[in-house]
């Protein structure tokens, strides 16, 4: 039986797992977190791996996985399939903890490895870009002067393209400030998710 030859993507992918360009700037030994699939038709551009999902190598496997899935209106199974869902974080590892929380995603990953990734994924019909460093990632002189102000004008970015806060345990005095995310947001969001995971 031939073996199978593997595809530029699963080089790329192999490629970024092993990646050890922020090891002198890490508190930790480099363990690169991401999913990918030239199937995937929702792209999830988050900030950069927790500890938890540090220690367990799965994206999203904590708190914060859980309340995502939530918003999306998915089960697990559908969202760690990455011929649905590609999730590709600002910084694919932990960048360890500062004074007031998680530290802010390593830019040397984005410089390095993005473009190329995201080359690949041309079956992706919804981009969610999750947390600011995603946002100004993915608007570019379209992300306001603050996050909020990004996330007021979500529809100005386009069937295609959501903006999210992050749904952290730590963001609830956002979420309860601004009722206005699970009322309006909420619905149009799981709508758009179950419309791009049907299309084909």
């Amino acid at each position: 039986m031939a073996v199978k030859k593997p595809t530029t993507l699963e080089i790329l992918l192999r490629d970024i797992r092993s990646c050890t360009l922020c090891a002198p700037t890490l508190p930790h030994a480099p363990r690169p977190v991401l999913a990918a699939s030239e199937q995937a038709r929702i792209l999830i551009v988050g900030q950069a791996p927790g500890a938890r999902v540090h220690a367990s190598g799965v994206p999203w496997s904590d708190a914060s996985g859980k309340r995502l899935r939530t918003w999306l209106g998915v089960d697990d199974s559908t969202f760690y399939d990455a011929s649905k869902f590609a999730i590709v974080p600002m910084s694919f590892c932990f960048p360890g903890r500062g004074p007031s929380g998680d530290l802010p995603p390593l830019p040397a990953c984005a410089e390095r490895w993005h473009r190329e990734l995201l080359g690949h994924l041309s079956a992706v019909r919804l981009t969610l870009l999750i947390g600011q460093y995603a946002q100004r990632f993915g608007l570019g002189a379209a992300y306001g002067p603050s996050m909020t102000d990004t996330l007021v004008r979500w529809t100005e970015f386009g069937p295609a393209i959501i903006p999210l806060p992050h749904p952290s345990p730590r963001n609830i005095a956002w979420f309860k400030r601004n009722p206005w995310f699970d009322a309006d947001v909420l619905p149009t969001l799981r709508e758009r998710v179950s419309a791009a995971l049907a299309a084909h």
